[in-house]
């Protein structure tokens, strides 16, 4: 069978590519076609499009690419409707795959949505196009569904993803000594608000013989230059800048200031110690608070429903207090127990491996019975 996958940034990427050789173990012979990044095209098959070149981030550049956007849009359109393919599979990325759902529905192609847009936290009115456009929906964390069921959707949960692509990763050292992980994000706004609070973290590191000794290393997104990050740093700076290596800096680390998303999970399932720091300009975060309504922003504390780790937003985000949460996590032995613990219930709430096959399995029987 023929399957067209989506997925526009680097953590869809990522589990598109554990779901498309799921699909090969199910449908050995399949035709795979997608728009996604260096981790799907490893498993093979026809790349319309790298997500590097599709990936847009704020309302901002939404206005500034409208045109580029549309013709994405339309070439995608054309592109489904020459290729007709069994099924398309969307994969977060909501901003463009609701719009693609919505057309592939009209066509009459079978619609599936792997990992469920995060329409609890905001922008929930977006739920009717998943109930209208969308045949089959996976969620990817257990607090989703009954949300998902109040709001009139049946959601399937295999359990989440990335327990799947930890455990098939070759780690491999970063350089060697004790190690503080620092994730400043992969959009523009977020090295704005975080990269200048990691110099001024380094300063007061410096100044403390019990901290002093602790590499700085910054994980750079392979989406940015390194450049982008480079413009923050003084002349003299010991932070490290080393691009695309963010799981095997984490694995290393001791303790991790980590921006929230992906990365945090992924911290928490690799038992790292962290504190999530977030934040953007005055305008921005004032609308995020009134829009977005959950009371934590990282996975790891939404999946447990309570704080395992603190989360230090806008003002809270400063130095002083970033480095007061790192010598709790890197020197008081009982905070470290606890985080190991709360971690570990963590794991068993999200399940063992497998969730892709799963997930990839049930597609496959889906697409079979049309």
């Amino acid at each position: 069978m023929k399957y067209y996958l989506i997925a526009g940034e680097a953590s869809g990427d990522l589990h598109a590519s554990n779901l498309m050789r799921g699909l090969r173990a199910q449908d050995p012979g399949c035709d795979l076609r997608f728009w996604g990044g260096d981790a799907m095209a490893a498993v093979g098959g026809t790349q319309v499009r790298h997500y590097r070149e599709t990936a847009v981030m704020g309302p901002k550049e939404v206005l500034g690419k409208a045109r580029q956007i549309l013709g994405r849009l339309s070439f995608c359109k054309q592109d489904l409707l020459a290729w007709k393919p069994d099924a398309v599979i969307l994969v977060d990325y909501p901003g463009f795959n609701l719009r693609i759902a919505r057309f592939a529905h009209r066509q009459g192609f079978k619609v599936f949505w792997y990992i469920a847009p995060k329409v609890w936290a905001h922008r929930a009115w977006r739920v009717k196009n998943l109930r209208r456009d969308v045949d089959v929906l996976y969620s990817i964390f257990p607090f989703e569904l009954d949300w998902f069921r109040a709001h009139g959707l049946e959601p399937r949960y295999f359990g989440n993803p990335l327990v799947d692509s930890i455990a098939q990763t070759e780690f491999r050292p970063v350089g060697e000594g004790k190690m503080i992980a620092l994730l400043a994000g992969s959009r523009a706004f977020e090295l704005k608000f975080l990269m200048p609070r990691f110099v001024a973290l380094e300063r007061q590191l410096n100044a403390d013989p019990r901290l002093a000794d602790y590499r700085l290393v910054v994980a750079c997104a392979p989406s940015l230059e390194l450049a982008t990050y480079r413009q923050y740093l003084p002349e003299g700076s010991r932070i490290e800048l080393i691009p695309g290596r963010t799981r095997d800096i984490l694995h290393q680390a001791d303790a991790a200031v980590i921006s929230s998303g992906t990365a945090s999970l992924e911290a928490a399932l690799l038992g790292t110690p962290q504190v999530v720091c977030y934040g953007a300009d005055a305008v921005s975060f004032t609308l995020a608070r009134l829009t977005v309504k959950v009371p934590y922003i990282s996975l790891a504390n939404l999946t447990l429903d309570r704080p395992i780790f603190r989360e230090l937003l806008q003002d809270q985000a400063s130095p002083g207090h970033i480095k007061e949460e790192l010598e709790r996590l890197l020197l008081d032995g009982a905070c470290r127990a606890q985080l190991a613990a709360d971690y570990q219930e963590l794991k068993n709430r999200l399940g063992g491996t497998g969730a892709s096959e799963r997930a990839a399995q049930d597609i496959y029987h889906e697409t079979a019975r049309i």
